[in-house]
Parts: C-alpha cells; structure tokens; sequence
C-alpha cells in the first residue's frame, strides 16, 4: 500500500469519529432542552391549576354566602344574633306580631312578645331581658315607641282591640288609656265612630312628636289617626285627629305604621301600597314615590339617611316579603330576606335599623320582625 493512499484512510477514520462525537452531544443537548422544557411546561401546569383552584375557591366562598340587596345596601343574614333570642321564649315566637323601638342615647331596643312580654335587647344585640311584671305587658304589642317627655323617659304600646299603655322604661305603666267614646275629638267622623255601638279599638302603631303620641288606628272602618296628651302626669286623648277610610290625599286603606321624622309625621297606609307624609297637624303633605305597585307597606323607619320600609307579603315570585332601602324620594335597594334561606321568615311586620359599634366604627343591621308564624331575625350589612 503506497503513503498516500494509507494517509487518506486514516483521515477519512479521523472524521468520522469526530462527527459521532458531535452528534452525540447535540443529541445530549437537544435531550436536555427537551427535558428542560417538558419541566417548565410542567410548572406552567402547576401553577395555572393552583391559581385555577384558587379563583374556583374564592368562587365557592361567595356563593356560600348569600346575600340580598342591590348599591351600598346589600344584606347577609347574621346567624349568631338571630340566635340571641331567648331560648324560653322560642316557644311565644310563633305568636310575634309587632315591631321594635330604641333609645338612641343608649342603643338599647324595645320590642314585646306576646305571652312573654315586654322586652329590651341590649345595643350588641346579644342579650334579651324582660321589662315589667304588669300581666298586660304579655298581651300583642303591635306597635312601640320609646321618646323623651320633660326630661324623663318612656315608653307607649299599643295593643291591638285593648289599649294604649305609657309606661317607664322598668316596665311601670304610668296611664292606661282605652277606646275613646266619641266626645273627645275636634275632628267628627272621628266623634261619630267612635259613638256607635258597634266600634272598635283597632290602634295598630305608635309614635311621639313634640310632647303628643300619635296613634295609628287602621284595623278598623274607622281608619284615624289620632292624638294623646299629658296632663299633671296623666296620658288621655287629645283632641287632634285625621283621616278616614278613603283613597284621597288624607284618607287611609289601613294606616298601619306610624313613625315622626323630622318634625312631620310618616303612615304607612297598608292597602294603598303608600308612605304618606304629614305635618304635626295633620295636613297632608306628599306620597312617597317609587314604591313598586302591590307593596302592602306596613311600616317605616329611618336611619343612616335612608328610610326603611318594608311589606307585608311577597311580590310574584320573590320568597319572602320584600324590604325597601328608599331615600324618600327613590327606591335604592330591594332586600329580599327569603333568598338568605332563613328558616320560617316569609312575611314580615317591621324592619328596624340599627348599628352596632365595634372596633371604633358603626356597623349596620336590620331587625326583622316576621309575621304568620313569628320569627325574629337579624340582617347584616355587607361592607
């Protein structure tokens, strides 16, 4: 074999070693940047199925907790309040047919049970105490009010087809007044009811003003309000009253709810679906508006510049009976309490604001007071 022919041989060998060599690594590397690849689409995985999970968490949180209501005014339901309610009282809530009251200086909350009696609730809502030992503290008190008369404060019920009570707040009735017989009023549909045989006592709501309790009397044909005065430390009939059974400005379809806001007096004409508006006098002043046709609104009251009205039965196809956040002008939220899934509460008799302080600032809740089988409950707004 000549030179040149044995040194072509072992070049052509020499290159084809080098050429595996470098197809070996770039195997290798290729292999290692697939791998490194197949990890990160691995951890990409990883991490969009954890942050997946986790929206997919938040999402069953929010659905767990339901709520009602539309704007700045939508409502929880507050299990552990509702469930402050005395447990030797559970077997009277059935039979819960009236509404609550507070004193603003002490935040203290005035409601009755009937066959329980008459009751306070603490400003946290957690404690209920009995006011009183006078047995007809024990009959339906259908409408409360607590108000200041010459420094002293106290307390007026009205019990449905019995009378009006005033009372202190230790449970002390200071005057008894009863049905009026017809000679006490500057106002003679009022007169001329009230003398006849077959008339009754059908006061539904009260509320104070300026030295005088005003008395809604709606469970009647003679659909009044009507006034009561002190005099040397005795309540009886003053000689204002107004309204009738009718649908002009002035007259009532049930005048349920009575509430004073303002320096003007608030009823809450049932049937007529209406908050109307008065002056102390009695002149007819405005209807609210945008309150949704077929509402039996049954009463009203007013906080954090909102008024708060609710009715009586539910609209179509709402569970429960609705309650209206209203400015006094609009409508700005509708609280539907059925959708909250609160045991018992379809129909509601009174909604009651009031706020808890707690941690330096003011919480909002809504007391209801169901009607048709009673229940208590208590609405926490969402912030």
């Amino acid at each position: 074999m000549s030179l040149n022919k044995s040194y072509t041989i072992c070049l052509i060998l020499c290159l084809l070693v080098c050429s595996r060599s470098l197809m070996a690594q770039e195997t290798h590397e290729h292999s290692h940047d697939h791998t490194h690849h197949a990890h990160e689409l691995a951890n990409n995985h990883t991490e969009h199925s954890h942050s997946h999970d986790l929206l997919h968490d938040q999402s069953n949180s929010r659905q767990a907790k339901l709520v009602t209501g539309q704007g700045d005014f939508i409502f929880s339901w507050d299990e552990e309040l509702t469930a402050a309610f005395p447990e030797e009282a559970h077997e009277f809530e059935p039979g819960m047919h009236g509404g609550f009251n507070e004193d603003p200086e002490t935040g203290i909350v005035y409601t009755g049970i009937p066959g329980y009696g008459l009751c306070s609730i603490s400003p946290d809502l957690t404690t209920w105490t009995t006011i009183g030992t006078d047995e007809r503290l024990k009959d339906n008190i259908h409408g409360i009010v607590f108000f200041v008369h010459k420094g002293t404060k106290y307390l007026a019920v009205a019990q449905e087809g019995k009378r009006v009570l005033v009372l202190t707040l230790d449970g002390s009735v200071v005057s008894e007044i009863l049905k009026p017989t017809g000679t006490e009023f500057k106002f003679a549909p009022a007169n001329t009811f009230f003398s006849a045989e077959d008339s009754n006592f059908g006061v539904t709501d009260v509320t104070y003003l300026k030295g005088t309790i005003y008395v809604a009397h709606g469970y009647s044909k003679g659909d009044f309000v009507m006034t009561i005065e002190e005099k040397g430390g005795e309540w009886s009939w003053g000689s204002l009253a107004w309204g009738g059974k009718g649908d002009q400005p002035g007259q009532f379809q049930t005048a349920h709810g009575i509430y004073a806001h303002d320096n003007h007096i608030l009823v809450a004409n049932r049937a007529a679906g209406q908050v109307v508006k008065f002056t102390r006098k009695g002149k007819y002043v405005e209807t609210f508006q945008d309150i949704p046709e077929g509402s039996l609104v049954c009463n009203v009251s007013y906080k954090a510049e909102q008024f708060f009205l609710n009715a009586l039965e539910a609209l179509e196809n709402q569970k429960s009976a609705p309650i209206y956040v209203h400015s006094g002008d609009e409508l700005l939220s509708t609280v539907i309490p059925g959708d909250l899934d609160i045991p018992i509460l379809t129909n509601i008799h009174q909604v009651w604001p009031h706020f808890i302080e707690k941690d330096g600032s003011s919480h909002l809740y809504l007391l209801v007071h169901g009607w048709n089988q009673g229940k208590y409950a208590v609405l926490k707004l969402e912030e």
